[in-house]
Protein backbone atom coordinates (compact mmCIF):
# COMPACT_ATOMS: atom_id res chain seq x y z
CA UNK A 1 0.00 0.00 0.00
CA UNK A 2 1.22 3.42 -1.09
CA UNK A 3 1.30 6.75 1.17
CA UNK A 4 -2.50 7.06 2.37
CA UNK A 5 -2.18 10.77 3.35
CA UNK A 6 -5.61 12.87 3.46
CA UNK A 7 -5.06 16.17 2.54
CA UNK A 8 -6.92 18.30 4.75
CA UNK A 9 -8.39 21.54 3.83
CA UNK A 10 -7.81 24.80 5.40
CA UNK A 11 -10.77 26.54 4.46
CA UNK A 12 -13.83 25.67 3.15
CA UNK A 13 -16.37 28.43 2.11
CA UNK A 14 -19.00 29.46 -0.74
CA UNK A 15 -17.20 31.37 -2.90
CA UNK A 16 -20.67 32.83 -4.30
CA UNK A 17 -24.01 31.47 -4.58
CA UNK A 18 -22.91 28.61 -7.46
CA UNK A 19 -19.19 27.68 -6.47
CA UNK A 20 -17.70 26.02 -3.57
CA UNK A 21 -14.62 26.76 -2.59
CA UNK A 22 -11.92 24.61 -0.61
CA UNK A 23 -7.98 26.10 0.12
CA UNK A 24 -6.05 23.11 1.04
CA UNK A 25 -3.06 22.28 3.37
CA UNK A 26 -0.92 21.85 0.30
CA UNK A 27 -1.55 25.24 -1.27
CA UNK A 28 -3.77 23.94 -3.63
CA UNK A 29 -7.20 25.74 -4.50
CA UNK A 30 -10.11 24.03 -5.47
CA UNK A 31 -14.01 25.21 -6.80
CA UNK A 32 -16.69 23.16 -7.24
CA UNK A 33 -19.62 24.42 -8.48
CA UNK A 34 -22.57 23.49 -6.32
CA UNK A 35 -24.52 21.74 -9.48
CA UNK A 36 -21.35 19.23 -9.53
CA UNK A 37 -20.87 18.62 -6.20
CA UNK A 38 -24.67 17.91 -5.67
CA UNK A 39 -24.40 15.38 -9.13
CA UNK A 40 -21.31 13.41 -7.05
CA UNK A 41 -23.11 12.98 -4.29
CA UNK A 42 -22.18 9.22 -3.24
CA UNK A 43 -24.87 8.25 -0.28
CA UNK A 44 -27.04 4.99 -0.53
CA UNK A 45 -29.80 7.40 -1.91
CA UNK A 46 -28.04 8.62 -4.55
CA UNK A 47 -25.95 5.21 -5.64
CA UNK A 48 -27.12 1.65 -4.45
CA UNK A 49 -24.43 0.27 -1.80
CA UNK A 50 -24.30 -2.75 -3.52
CA UNK A 51 -23.87 -2.51 -7.30
CA UNK A 52 -22.61 1.04 -7.17
CA UNK A 53 -24.80 2.17 -10.03
CA UNK A 54 -26.47 5.70 -9.90
CA UNK A 55 -29.65 6.02 -8.74
CA UNK A 56 -29.81 10.23 -8.87
CA UNK A 57 -31.01 11.34 -12.13
CA UNK A 58 -28.41 13.83 -12.58
CA UNK A 59 -30.84 16.44 -14.95
CA UNK A 60 -33.02 16.56 -12.57
CA UNK A 61 -30.62 18.50 -10.67
CA UNK A 62 -31.33 22.29 -10.65
CA UNK A 63 -28.77 24.35 -12.20
CA UNK A 64 -29.10 26.97 -9.18
CA UNK A 65 -29.02 24.13 -6.09
CA UNK A 66 -26.42 25.63 -3.50
CA UNK A 67 -25.99 24.49 -0.09
CA UNK A 68 -28.19 25.85 2.79
CA UNK A 69 -26.14 24.68 5.30
CA UNK A 70 -22.64 22.74 5.74
CA UNK A 71 -21.22 20.91 8.55
CA UNK A 72 -17.93 19.47 9.47
CA UNK A 73 -18.34 15.26 9.94
CA UNK A 74 -15.58 14.13 12.83
CA UNK A 75 -12.21 14.90 11.03
CA UNK A 76 -12.41 13.71 7.81
CA UNK A 77 -15.35 15.08 5.87
CA UNK A 78 -18.09 17.48 5.41
CA UNK A 79 -21.94 17.24 5.39
CA UNK A 80 -24.03 19.26 2.96
CA UNK A 81 -27.56 20.32 3.26
CA UNK A 82 -28.71 21.12 -0.11
CA UNK A 83 -31.49 23.99 -1.58
CA UNK A 84 -33.43 20.64 -2.81
CA UNK A 85 -33.95 19.37 0.24
CA UNK A 86 -31.20 16.75 -0.29
CA UNK A 87 -28.80 16.16 3.08
CA UNK A 88 -27.79 12.38 3.34
CA UNK A 89 -24.31 12.37 1.98
CA UNK A 90 -21.15 12.98 3.18
CA UNK A 91 -18.43 14.08 1.09
CA UNK A 92 -14.96 13.01 2.75
CA UNK A 93 -11.84 15.40 2.34
CA UNK A 94 -10.34 12.78 0.19
CA UNK A 95 -13.41 12.56 -2.30
CA UNK A 96 -13.18 16.20 -2.62
CA UNK A 97 -9.74 16.26 -3.52
CA UNK A 98 -10.61 13.33 -6.31
CA UNK A 99 -13.52 14.92 -7.61
CA UNK A 100 -11.41 18.61 -7.48
CA UNK A 101 -12.41 20.24 -11.32
CA UNK A 102 -9.72 21.39 -11.85
CA UNK A 103 -7.60 21.49 -14.90
CA UNK A 104 -4.43 20.67 -13.31
CA UNK A 105 -6.32 17.60 -10.94
CA UNK A 106 -7.83 15.87 -13.95
CA UNK A 107 -4.80 15.84 -15.56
Amino acid sequence: MGNQEVIIPLEIKQKDERTLSVHWQDGHGSEYPCDYLRKLCHCAACVDEWTGEKRLVENQIQKDVHPIQIQGVGRYGIKIDWSDGHNTGIYTFKYLREICPCRECKG
